[in-house]
C-alpha cells in the first residue's frame, strides 16, 4: 500500500508500506480523505510540533474519512462509510474523572508525542480499535466527513466556554479551526458572532459561513469589553492579548489554538483587572459524535474544504495548506476524487 512519510524538516515522500494486520477488536479502513492539520504542517515544515520531534519516519494525519475494508467481528460490512476518533486514551488521574482526553499515557494518530511514534492516517489502509470508528450518516460525503475531527475540536472549545445561548462571541483567527468555531458557536446558540483575522480571504470564508461581523486585525478596531466569550483559535500572542481586551468583564476566553511549548509574551493585565476566566481546550472527548450530526444537517459546511489534492501531489498540498490567503482546509485524496 501507499503511505505518506515525513522523515524530517521539509522531507516528505509517498512510499510503499506493509499492509497493516487486523486483529479481533480492530477494524481496517480504506482511507479516502485526510485533512492537513496544523500539527501536520509543523511536523513537515519544522520537523517538530512543539516539543515533539520527528525521530523516525512519521505517517501524518488524524482527520480522516474512508470505508470499512475488514471488520473481523462482522458488525461493519465492507464499504461502510466511516470516520475515526483519533485518540487512544491513557489512565485516569485525580481531577480528570470522565475526561479521558486529559488522561496521560494515551496517543493520537499521526503524532510524534509517543515512542515509537503513533502512525497516522495518510495511507491507503489504517487499522484502529473498533471503539474509535464512527459510522457516517447518509449524505455525508468523504470531504465533509474529514471535517468531523476538527469540528470536534471546535465544539470542545465551545463546551469549555459554557452555555453560549444568546452570547456575543468573538472568534479570533479564521483558519480552518476558526471557521469551524463559527459553526460550533452557531450550534450552541450564540446570538452574534464576530470573527477577526489578519487576512481578508479567511474573513470572506467566515462571512460565507454566517459570521455576523468580520474585523480585519491591524486595520479595523475590535470593540473593547464587547464579548461574553472569545474562542481564540490562532495561537498568536498578539491575538491572545487582543482577545483579553475584547472580552467583557468576567467574560470567558477559551484558548483553542495551540501555542509552542515555550515562554511567549502575552498581556495578562486585562485578564486580571476584568476577572476574565482563561480556559484551555485540548482536543475533545465525545464531541465528534455531535460534529457528525451537525455535518449531516449542514452539508454546506463542506465549503470549509477549499482544496482536495491527490496524494501523489502531497508536497504541493502541504504548501497550499500553510497559506491561509489561498486555502481553508486542504484534504489529501487517497481514492477516486469522484467518489
Amino acid at each position: 500500500m501507499r503511505a505518506v512519510f515525513i522523515d524530517g524538516r521539509e522531507q516528505i515522500e509517498v512510499r510503499d508500506a506493509a499492509t497493516p494486520e487486523v486483529s479481533e477488536g480492530q477494524v481496517r479502513i480504506r482511507v479516502a480523505r485526510v485533512g492537513i492539520c496544523g500539527s501536520d504542517l509543523h511536523y513537515y515544515f519544522n520537523g517538530a510540533n512543539g516539543e515533539y520531534v520527528v525521530r523516525e519516519p512519521l505517517i501524518p494525519g488524524h482527520e480522516l474519512s474512508g470505508t470499512v475494508e475488514l471488520d473481523p467481528s462482522g458488525e461493519l460490512a465492507p464499504g461502510t462509510p466511516v470516520t475515526v476518533h483519533p485518540a487512544r486514551f491513557g489512565h485516569e488521574v485525580p481531577g480528570t474523572e470522565g475526561e479521558p482526553h486529559l488522561w496521560p499515557g494515551g496517543s493520537y494518530l499521526g503524532s510524534a508525542a509517543t515512542w515509537p511514534h503513533t502512525q497516522g492516517a495518510m495511507a491507503d489502509l489504517i487499522v484502529v480499535e473498533r471503539d474509535m470508528v464512527r459510522r457516517l450518516p447518509d449524505g455525508v460525503g468523504m470531504d465533509l466527513a474529514a471535517l468531523a475531527e476538527p469540528l470536534g475540536v471546535a465544539l470542545h472549545g465551545a463546551t469549555r466556554a459554557g452555555d453560549l445561548t444568546g452570547a456575543r462571541v468573538l472568534v479570533s483567527g479564521a483558519g480552518p479551526i476558526g471557521l469551524l468555531a463559527i459553526v460550533a458557536a452557531q450550534a450552541r446558540g450564540a446570538a452574534h458572532i464576530t470573527v477577526t483575522d489578519v487576512l481578508p480571504q479567511p474573513l470572506e470564508r467566515a462571512r460565507e459561513l454566517g459570521a455576523d461581523e468580520i474585523v480585519r486585525a491591524g486595520e479595523d478596531t475590535l470593540p473593547a469589553e464587547a464579548f461574553d466569550v472569545v474562542l481564540e483559535c490562532s495561537g498568536a500572542p498578539v491575538a491572545i492579548s487582543a482577545a483579553a481586551v475584547a472580552a467583557r468583564r468576567r467574560g470567558v476566553l477559551v484558548q483553542i489554538g495551540m501555542v509552542p511549548n515555550e515562554p511567549r509574551g502575552i498581556n495578562l493585565a486585562p485578564v486580571i483587572s476584568k476577572e476574565i476566566e482563561l480556559r484551555g481546550a485540548f482536543r475533545f472527548h465525545e464531541e465528534i459524535d455531535e460534529a457528525i450530526e451537525i455535518l449531516a444537517a449542514r452539508p454546506a459546511i463542506a465549503s470549509v474544504v477549499t482544496h482536495s489534492i491527490p496524494v501523489a501531489d502531497v508536497r504541493e498540498a502541504f504548501e497550499i495548506a500553510r497559506d491561509g490567503s489561498v486555502s481553508g482546509k486542504v484534504v489529501v485524496v487517497l481514492d477516486d476524487p469522484a467518489l
